[in-house]
Formats: structure tokens, sequence, C-alpha cells
């Protein structure tokens, strides 16, 4: 797998290849720095990376425990993490989430200050209000910028895949390596040996019979040899045997 630095080197040489065709397509500067700038962002610090400790969850600073749930929760490469479309649609909503988390807190603690310092009389009136505007905020805000919304997602999608892709591009290159290298092992391994050595090992060995778990038989020894190693009225016995007596 490709190293933080690999990925951001990726990201960042293209990036002019990026803008460059954005600005072609759509002869606009206002959408060409919508998604030059959400691509920026998803490749640095919004990328599939962010279920491990990497460059780009060190990034996010002091709010980098935000995403210490989302580690937690997700596999290392899965597909709710690096896939295609679900893993940004996921990010996406979990970051949304922790904003309206943390916007909420926020308003929360303001109308709380207000009331401390004697200018409003009612701090969750307050609090009802700013929650209600800013709900009406974020919601009239993909429907008054469609195409900049539309834009956004398109740059975060496209910063993924090139996280995605230089990772699976990798572990091919790689798999086929490995399995190359043991093809060669093999072949290597095969031909050390001359041919008839090889057969006549093979030969041998199918000859000989199977004794499971036990010592081969003795060979018996020739009849001198044997004689040989008996007392001397052990020697005429077995030439009795033998009839030469």
């Amino acid at each position: 797998m490709p190293s933080g630095r690999t990925h951001d080197s990726i990201t960042l040489w293209s990036l002019p290849l990026l803008a460059g065709l954005t600005f072609a397509g759509t002869q606009s500067s206002s959408l060409t720095l919508f998604v030059s700038g959400s691509y920026l962002f998803s490749g640095l610090m919004f990328g599939p990376d962010l279920d491990v400790y990497s460059q780009q969850y060190k990034r996010w600073g002091l709010l980098r425990w935000i995403w210490l749930p989302y580690r937690r929760s997700m596999r290392h490469r899965s597909f709710w993490s690096h896939g295609p479309i679900a893993g940004t649609i996921v990010r996406v909503a979990y970051l949304l989430v922790w904003v309206g988390l943390l916007g909420s807190v926020g308003i929360l603690v303001g109308a709380i200050a207000f009331q401390l310092m004697g200018k409003t009389n009612d701090w969750f009136v307050l609090a009802q209000q700013g929650w209600s505007s800013s709900a009406v905020f974020l919601g009239q805000l993909p429907q008054q910028y469609p195409t900049e919304a539309i834009v956004i997602v398109i740059g975060l999608e496209l910063g993924a895949l090139s996280h995605s892709f230089s990772d699976w591009s990798t572990s091919t290159y790689r798999r086929a390596m490995n399995r190359r290298a043991k093809k060669v092992s093999v072949s290597s391994r095969s031909t050390s040996l001359p041919p008839n050595l090889s057969s006549s090992s093979s030969n041998n060995a199918a000859k000989q019979p199977p004794f499971l778990g036990r010592s081969a038989p003795p060979t018996p020894l020739p009849p001198t040899l044997r004689e040989a190693q008996l007392p001397p009225f052990g020697r005429r016995r077995e030439r009795k045997e033998r009839g030469e007596e």
C-alpha cells in the first residue's frame, strides 16, 4: 500500500490537470475553484485513510478526536471507508453529524452566556431560535447553490477515488510480482537436478515398500558368513542341516 507521502504527491500532481479539465469543460473559475478545493481537501484531510492513524487523520489537529469513533467502527480498507461513492457518503454524513452537534452546543453555550450578561430573559427560547435559523440556512444552501453543491461532491469523490485507485493498483502489482517470484523459485528448484537423477530417485522411492511406523526387515546373510558367526557346535548343526555331513 502506498505511503502517505505518495498519496499526497498523487493529489498535488494531479490537481493542475483536474483544474485545467474542469475549467475547459465549464468555463467557470468559481466552479473550478470549488472542484479543486474539494479535491484537495479530500486528498489531504478527508480521504479513506481516516479509518487508521494516518497523515489525513493527524492533519485535523485539535479536532482529530472527532474521528475516533469512525476509526474504531471501520475496518481498514473496507467498502464503507474505501468503496467508491459509499465511502464519501459515509464520511460526509458523519462530518455533518458532528457539525450539527458542535453547532448545537455552541448555540446553547452562547444563549446561556447572553442570559448571564443580561441580554436575554430566557436562554432556552434564544437557543431554539438559533437552532431553527441554522437548520433553515443549511437546508436552503443546496437549493440556492445546486451546481456548487454538485461540483463539491464530485471533487470530494474524485479525491477519494485517486486514493483508492492508487491502493488498488499497488496491491495488484505486488500480488502479481509475488506470484511471479514463486513461479520462478519453483522452476529453479525443479531444474537444479539432472533429469536422469531426478527420475532414478523417484523410481527408487516408488520401488521401496512402505513400512508404516516399522523398520525394514533385515537382509539375510550368506551361509558362509552366517556360519562364521555361530559357535563350533552351531556350525556343525548348520552343516547337518545343509546335508554336508
